[in-house]
C-alpha cells in the first residue's frame, strides 16, 4: 500500500469524521481512563484482523492488557522472557503478535528494543501500544516519556504504519502534552458520561480538513453511531461533560516528578511516614548502584534529598560523581562532625541525566545514536556523534535553568564536571575518561551563558571520545545505558590580582600504593598535593612534580639532597586567568609574587644553603621551591586528611580516593573542600607473567606501585 492511503478504523462514522486514518498515522487518544480507550481500540483490532493486517501489540505496562489475553498468553510470555536464546519476548496467536518490553531497563535500552521490533516488522504494520502514562510512572518524569514518543513516532511514520497510543488526561504537564501533540499526526480528546455516551474531540488531524472535523463528536460504542455536535443543547451537555471530567485535574503546569515531590513534601510536613517515598526518590534521583544505594539510604534524610532536588536543573539522576561527593560529605557530617565543621560548605548544582537524552532527541541525533549503539557502528559512528554533540542547541526552557545556576554563582569561577550513571561507583571509576570544563564566568550574562552551554556540550560529547568508548568496551559496558548527568561546582579558591586559584589542592588515597620505607603503614593513606588548581595533581605532566605525602610518615621523601628537591618540585601551577578568560599554567614564581606571605609560608621550602651563600656575597636573596612543606609539617592538616579518608574507607568498607582543595588563613587556619570521593580502583591482570633473567632487568620494585607501571 502507498503512504497516506486510507484505512478502516473499525468505526465507519469516525472514518467519515476524520477523513479516515491514513498509513503513517500515529493516533494518540487522550482519555480519562483506559475503559474509554477500549471503545476505540477494540473495533480497530477487529478490523485489522478482518483486513489481514500485520497486527502488533507492544506490552510494557502494569495495567490490564489492552487486547484480550489469556492466562496461557501470560505464561508463554514469561517463558519467552526467561529464554536467553530469543531475541525478543514475543508470542503470536489469533492474528496478533504480542511483544513484551521492559521499561525498567531505562529509556535508551527500552527505546532501542522497541525500535528493533518496529524495524523487524517493517512497512504497513498496525500497532497498539500500552498507555504512555505508564512510562511516566516508571521513569517518574514526563520529559522522558515525551522523548520516547518524539523518537518513536517519526520512525513509525517512515514505515507507513498505523499506531494507537492511549495517554491519561490530566496526569502530565501541559508542556509534555504539547510536545506529543506537536509530534503525532492525530491527537483526539475523549470524554464520557456512560458507555452509550462517549465524546470525541479532535485537537489535531494532520494534513486533512473539513468544516466539521474539529467540532465535538458523540459516539455510541454499542451502535457504532458517530454524530457531529451542532445542536445547542447537545453542545452544552458536551461541554458540561468536559468540565465535570477535568475539574479535578489541576497541577498540569508542573511536571509529574515535580507534582510527586510536592505531594511528598506535604506528607512530610504533616508528620506522616515517608520511608517508601524516600527509597523511591533515592533510586530515581541518586543512583541505581545497589552498594551506593544502601550507603545513601543509611546516611541521607528527606531534608537532604530536598536540598539536592532544589538545586537541580532537569529531571533524572544526579549521576555517580555527584553521589560520591554528596555521600562523602554526609559520612563526615555524621561520623566526624568536628571535622565537618571545618569543611568548606557545598553549594553545587546538578544537571539531571534526563537532559542528556533530551539534548540528543531535540537535536535530531537519535538515529545517529542508534547507529552508534550497534556492533558495526560502535566506533564508526562514535566520532561523528561526538562532533554532533558539540554543535547542538538547547531549548529556551533548559537555558532558563542554566541562567538560574549562573545567577547564583554570579561571576565566580565554576566547573562543569561529568557525572555519568556509571561514574565513581564500585567497580567503574571512569577516571579521566570524561571531560570537566572550567568556566571563568566573566562578561555579560549572554557571554557567560554561551560559555556555560559550550562547557555542557563538551562534557556531553566526551561520552563518545575514543578513550571512553574503549573503556566501556573493555569493561563490557558498551551495551549499558550510560546517561550523562552534570555536577556544577563553584571553584574553591581566592582572587589574587588577575588570577584565581586555591592555596593548594590534590588527590588522596586511603591506602597508599607507595612504600618508601619497609616499616611504613600503607593503611594510613597518601596525598598528592600541589599549589593552585588540583589539575596538576590529577593530570600527570613531564615538567612538574606534586608533593607525595605518605600520611604515616609525612615528611619522608625519596628525594636525597637539595638539588633533587629543586628538580622534583612544582615548577608551574594551574590558575584561572581572569584577564584572558582562560585556564592555563604559570611559573610558580608568578604565583608566589601575588599571594600573601601567610599562604606562601605553607607552600614553599627555603634553600638555606643557597641563601647563606648569597648572604656571604653580601646579597639577601630568597631561594625557594614549591613542595607544600608548610602543609606537610602542619600536624592538624595531616591528621584531618588522615581521619577524613579513614572515616570514608570505614563507611564504604573499601579503600577510597578523593579530590580536595585547601585554603589557608592568616592565623594558620585551613579549610578543606571535599570535591570528590569514589571507591579506589585497582587494575588486575590475571595473565601469568614470565619473569625475565636478571640481565634484562632495568629496575626492581618491592611491595606495590600505582597503576600498570
Amino acid at each position: 500500500m502507498a503512504a497516506f492511503d486510507r484505512i478502516k478504523s473499525g468505526i465507519p462514522g469516525l472514518d467519515e469524521a476524520l477523513d479516515n486514518i491514513r498509513l503513517g498515522d500515529n493516533v494518540v487518544w487522550n482519555v480519562t481512563n483506559l475503559n474509554e480507550f477500549s471503545y476505540f481500540v477494540d473495533p480497530y483490532v477487529k478490523q485489522a484482523k478482518e483486513d489481514n493486517r500485520n497486527l502488533i501489540y507492544i506490552r510494557f505496562a502494569n495495567h490490564p492488557p489492552l487486547i484480550e489475553m489469556t492466562e496461557d498468553d501470560f505464561k508463554l510470555l514469561e517463558i519467552e522472557e526467561n529464554n536467553p536464546e530469543t531475541e525478543f519476548c514475543m508470542i503470536e496467536r489469533d492474528g496478533i503478535k504480542i511483544y513484551k518490553v521492559n521499561p525498567y531497563n531505562q529509556f535508551e535500552t527500552f527505546t532501542l528494543e522497541v525500535h528493533r521490533i518496529i524495524e523487524k516488522e517493517g512497512f504497513d504494520a498496525f500497532y497498539v501500544f500500552d498507555c504512555l502514562s505508564d512510562l511516566q510512572a516508571v521513569w517518574s518524569t514526563d520529559l522522558m516519556m515525551g522523548n520516547f514518543f518524539k523518537v518513536t513516532c517519526p520512525f513509525l511514520f517512515q514505515l507507513d504504519t498505523v499506531a494507537y497510543f492511549p495517554i491519561i488526561r490530566g496526569r502530565h504537564s501541559f508542556d509534555a502534552i504539547a510536545k506529543i501533540r506537536e509530534t503525532t499526526q492525530l491527537f483526539l480528546n475523549v470524554h464520557s458520561n456512560s458507555p452509550e455516551e462517549v465524546y470525541v474531540s479532535p485537537l489535531k488531524v494532520w494534513n486533512r480538513y473539513s468544516q466539521t472535523m474539529f467540532l465535538g463528536h458523540k459516539f455510541n460504542p454499542r451502535t457504532g453511531f458517530v454524530k457531529v455536535l451542532q445542536d445547542g443543547q447537545e453542545v452544552s451537555k458536551y461541554y458540561k461533560t468536559i468540565n465535570d471530567s477535568d475539574k479535578h485535574q489541576g497541577g498540569q503546569i508542573l511536571d509529574s516528578w515535580e507534582r510527586y515531590m510536592l505531594q511528598v513534601r506535604m506528607k512530610y510536613d504533616e508528620g506522616k511516614n515517608i520511608d517508601d517515598e524516600c527509597d523511591k526518590i533515592c533510586e530515581l534521583m541518586m543512583t541505581k548502584d545497589e552498594k551506593m544505594l544502601s550507603k545513601i539510604k543509611e546516611y541521607f534524610t528527606f531534608e537532604d534529598y530536598i536540598t539536592i532536588y532544589d538545586r537541580r536543573v532537569g529531571s533524572g539522576s544526579v549521576g555517580g560523581k555527584s553521589c560520591g561527593m554528596l555521600l562523602a560529605r554526609k559520612i563526615i557530617e555524621k561520623e566526624r562532625p568536628d571535622i565537618y565543621r571545618n569543611l568548606e560548605p557545598d553549594d553545587s548544582f546538578y544537571i539531571g541525566s534526563d537532559l542528556f537524552y533530551t539534548y540528543i532527541v531535540s537535536n535530531d541525533l537519535w538515529d545517529l545514536r542508534v547507529k552508534q549503539r550497534t556492533k558495526e557502528g560502535y566506533y564508526k559512528y562514535g566520532k561523528e556523534l561526538e562532533e554532533a554533540l558539540k554543535n547542538g542547541t538547547f531549548s529556551e526552557e533548559i537555558k532558563k535553568g542554566f541562567i538560574q545556576i549562573l545567577d547564583y554563582f554570579g561571576q565566580n569561577p565554576i566547573i562543569v564536571r561529568s557525572s555519568s550513571f556509571l561514574e565513581d561507583g564500585y567497580g567503574n571509576a571512569f577516571a579521566g575518561k570524561y571531560e570537566s570544563v572550567f568556566c571563568v564566568n566573566r562578561g555579560s550574562l549572554e557571554e557567560r551563558l554561551a560559555a556555560f552551554e559550550e562547557a555542557v556540550k563538551v562534557v556531553y560529547s566526551s561520552t563518545m571520545n575514543i578513550s571512553a568508548l574503549e573503556y566501556r568496551k573493555i569493561n563490557d559496558l558498551d551495551d549499558t545505558d550510560e546517561q550523562m548527568a552534570l555536577l556544577v561546582q563553584r571553584v574553591s579558591g581566592s582572587y589574587y590580582g588577575d588570577y584565581f586559584f586555591p592555596t593548594a589542592a590534590g588527590v588522596g588515597f586511603s591506602y597508599s600504593p607507595y612504600s618508601p620505607l619497609p616499616d611504613m603503614d600503607n593503611s594510613k593513606g597518601m596525598l598528592r598535593l600541589v599549589m593552585g588548581l588540583g589539575t596538576k595533581a590529577v593530570d600527570r605532566t613531564k615538567k612538574d612534580y606534586p608533593r607525595i605525602i605518605n600520611l604515616d610518615k609525612p615528611e619522608v621523601t625519596m628525594v636525597k639532597d637539595i638539588r633533587e628537591k629543586h628538580r622534583y618540585s612544582q615548577h608551574y601551577l594551574d590558575v584561572i586567568d581572569l584577564k584572558n578568560i582562560s585556564l592555563h599554567d604559570i611559573p610558580v614564581g608568578d604565583g608566589l609574587d601575588v599571594i600573601p606571605r601567610y599562604a606562601k609560608r605553607v607552600l614553599v621550602e627555603h634553600d638555606r644553603e643557597a641563601e647563606r651563600m648569597f648572604r656571604d656575597r653580601g646579597e639577601r636573596r630568597e631561594i625557594v621551591f614549591v613542595n607544600c612543606e608548610g602543609l606537610v609539617k602542619n600536624q592538624d592538616f595531616i591528621d584531618e586528611m588522615k581521619e577524613i579518608m579513614n572515616t570514608l574507607e570505614t563507611a564504604y568498607d573499601y579503600p577510597v580516593d578523593i579530590e580536595y582543595t585547601v585554603n589557608v588563613g592568616e592565623d594558620n587556619s585551613f579549610n578543606v573542600n571535599l570535591l570528590q570521593c569514589r571507591p579506589l580502583q585497582v587494575s588486575i591482570n590475571n595473565e601469568a607473567i614470565e619473569m625475565p633473567e636478571d640481565k634484562n632487568v632495568f629496575f626492581h620494585i618491592k611491595e606495590s606501585s600505582m597503576g600498570m607501571s
